[in-house]
């Protein structure tokens, strides 16, 4: 029995100081090694042997980048308006030693220290400005805690505001503010549409006229030319009735046809000159229209042996 206990004992110490002596360290991660309680080495990933009961893994750290919750705070803007704001830092360890032995809590620490710094970005501007600002409030923070954070071995990656929540009484005002805006834009654009609207009917009123003035423009031409036209021909069948009436009385007959046509002409005035008038004007020579005749007769021969000078006077007729 003795045997089968020290057997035991002595495989249950050989199982321990396996275990305190080898070591497998996973990828991206560190372990650091105290020996007797003094920094000895750090352990990157692999396998690795220590010496049992003197050297232990003191530490073991993530060098992945890890997301860190910033909790909710109330901060104090520039225009004296209490916000709440929470965040989200990311952070990575680079050096395994110093984020063991520089500070206690590095997660803490940076989330204390970002909030610190948030607080004091928030006190530099005004309320409107914050939802603006997100960026630079941001990079700000962010070169905060890189500063503070390098003997910690710590590398602050990225950090990002995940709500700004006003007070009521802002949100509402800001809600007024908005529809406000909101009912300005629908005004400008309601009026601005009505402008376009009165351009595009007063553009066509323009057009509308312009084109009626050309219509009526091109209808006074149209009718000028047509009665030019008209005069045109007017004149030129005139002037070949006049050639024609010139050449009947030139040939045989025609100046007996123009003598009957003259004392036909003569006694249809005289009879209409009765109807106009109580007042009756008699010739002298009534009873000789021979006479009257033979002397018109005479007057076209004598223009016709003239040629185109000026016709002889002719006597009128003496009226009682």
């Amino acid at each position: 029995m003795a045997g089968v206990a020290i057997a035991v004992v002595t495989v249950l110490v050989v199982i321990i100081i396996l275990f305190k002596t080898a070591r497998v360290v996973p990828q991206r991660q560190a372990f650091v090694v105290e020996r007797l309680g003094k920094y000895r080495k750090t352990l990157e990933a692999g396998f690795h042997i220590l010496v049992p009961f003197f050297d232990r893994v003191a530490y073991k750290h993530s060098l992945k980048e890890v997301a860190v919750d910033v909790p909710s705070q109330m901060c104090i803007t520039k225009d004296n308006i209490a916000i709440e704001i929470d965040g989200v830092l990311y952070m990575q360890v680079l050096d395994a030693k110093a984020a063991s032995y520089g500070i206690e809590n590095y997660y803490f620490a940076a989330s204390q220290l970002a909030q610190t710094t948030l607080r004091s970005e928030i006190g530099k501007i005004e309320l409107d400005r914050t939802f603006e600002e997100r960026d630079t409030i941001n990079a700000q923070v962010i070169l905060a805690l890189d500063k503070a954070s390098e003997p910690w071995g710590l590398k602050i990656t990225r950090y990002e505001i995940a709500n700004i929540k006003p007070p009521q009484s802002v949100q509402d005002a800001l809600e007024k503010q908005m529809r406000a805006e909101r009912e300005r834009r629908s005004q400008i654009a309601l009026s601005e549409g009505q402008r376009e609207a009165l351009i595009n009917v007063a553009e066509g009123e323009k057009q509308e006229a312009i084109k009626i003035s050309e219509a009526k423009k091109l209808a006074q031409v149209n009718e000028a030319e047509g009665k030019a036209r008209e005069i045109e021909l007017l004149a030129t069948a005139t002037a070949d009735g006049i050639n024609r009436i010139a050449a009947a009385i030139q040939s045989p007959g025609g100046q007996a046809a123009v003598n009957l046509r003259i004392a036909e002409q003569y006694v249809k005035e005289f009879g209409n000159l009765a109807k106009e008038g109580n007042t009756l004007i008699v010739p002298q020579n009534l009873s000789d229209i021979g006479g009257t005749v033979a002397s018109l007769a005479k007057i076209l021969d004598g223009s016709k042996s003239s040629g185109p000078g000026p016709a002889s006077p002719v006597t009128p007729p003496q009226l009682a």
